[in-house]
């Protein structure tokens, strides 16, 4: 095991991924260390690590992939795009809809075919869509299907259509406004205000089940850490070149023969993929999805995960996700009504202050480090010369 590392980390190191080699390491070294400290250690021990906190840790690991799909489009396009808890939501809703045809008969009315809110509803038939969302894989390719062709479609019309700035954000954040409304609707077919919830079980296994808990912790750790691998990746190719050269000078771009409104319609699927992804990996470790999640402020914060860990970075941005919901989840418990209030004012201060967020920060100290370093080196010779004059 350590043999294999040693190479990972030599390998990443010569691609330029000196960074995410270390992260990638330490991430899934905590994801052990508290599985292990879940499953194999009594509940009186000082090391022991509850379920509800795998939960919660599972649950910022999701926050921390779609902060990387908005990283994707935002740091290295400069697609500003307060649009992306849509595909989050439908990514959850896809989901949802598996687990909600897995419940079957034990549901509140026992119907062996229609979720309990149709019963309510008096629905005397499934909709067209849920047929085939009883099958695990068809609604994992609706989890990437949906989310992908909704930005595909999009994309298309708004790029083509030279759409950027704060143009491009309005319309991002009116789609998902829209969408919150469509879903509010009974007739809808997706639960209306209440949504999906009374999960029972996944392929089989209990979601109230501790070992079906951590192994979703484990899974959602692994794509997480697989999608930022392959993002970096992405992104030192020729193709991520481009996309830096567009976010940087699109008209220049454009000029010398590149087709920008093509690398930014598959950069956009590509990052509406992954918050689909992490929508669907968030619904059976939350047990319940809703309307809520289309909310415009949702968006908002997801941009502001990227900003303060480091947008373009992709490590910051997954730093920034999890450090931003930690400190939500304490002081929403000590100051419910004005967690909106401190929320904005970090926004703020890290516009102003460190406008690279917090990675920024981390590469200026090493940067004083280094000159410290240097300036130290350049005037030893000239000690040392003065002490052999005298």
């Amino acid at each position: 095991m350590s043999g294999f590392m040693s190479k990972f980390m030599s390998f990443s190191r010569i691609n330029g991924d000196s960074k995410v080699a270390p992260f990638v390491v330490l991430l899934l070294t905590v994801t052990v260390l508290a599985s292990a400290c879940n499953l194999l250690l009594p509940s009186d021990s000082i090391f022991y690590v509850s379920t509800y906190t795998i939960t919660l840790l599972g649950k910022y690991l999701c926050y921390a992939m779609l902060a990387l799909a908005v990283d994707v489009i935002w740091g290295y396009c400069g697609i500003l795009s307060l649009g992306h808890g849509a595909f989050f939501a439908l990514g959850g809703y896809a989901m949802g809809m598996y687990l909600m045809r897995q419940i079957g008969d034990r549901g509140v009315y026992g119907n062996p075919d229609l979720p309990d809110f149709m019963v309510f509803l008096n629905w005397s038939e499934m909709p067209w869509f849920w047929q085939g969302m009883d099958q695990f894989w068809i609604a994992m390719l609706m989890v990437l299907l949906v989310p992908g062709l909704l930005a595909f479609v999009f994309g298309w019309l708004a790029f083509r259509s030279r759409v950027t700035g704060v143009y491009l954000s309005i319309m991002t954040q009116a789609l998902t406004y829209a969408l919150l409304l469509a879903f509010f609707r009974n007739e809808m077919g997706f639960g209306g205000n209440n949504g999906l919830t009374d999960f029972k079980d996944i392929l089989g296994f209990d979601l109230q089940a501790d070992s079906t808990r951590v192994s979703l912790f484990i899974i959602t750790a692994l794509l997480l850490c697989g999608l930022l691998i392959l993002s970096k990746k992405i992104m030192q190719t020729r193709f991520g070149k481009v996309i830096i050269a567009v976010r940087d000078g699109e008209s220049r771009a454009r000029f010398i023969g590149y087709k920008t409104e093509n690398y930014k319609v598959w950069l956009f699927v590509y990052s509406a993929m992954i918050a689909g992804i992490a929508g669907a990996l968030y619904v059976p470790q939350v047990g319940i999805i809703n309307p809520g999640e289309f909310s415009p402020i949702n968006s908002i914060e997801m941009v502001i995960w990227v900003a303060v860990g480091g947008r373009g970075t992709l490590i910051g941005a997954i730093i920034g996700a999890i450090l931003v919901n930690y400190a939500k989840t304490k002081f929403t418990a000590i100051m419910p009504d004005g967690w909106l209030f401190a929320l904005g004012a970090m926004f703020v201060l890290v516009t102003l202050y460190l406008p690279k967020g917090l990675m920024g920060l981390w590469e200026q100290l090493k940067e004083k480090q280094q000159q410290s370093k240097n300036q130290s080196g350049n005037d030893s010779p000239n000690e040392k010369a003065e002490e052999g004059h005298a």
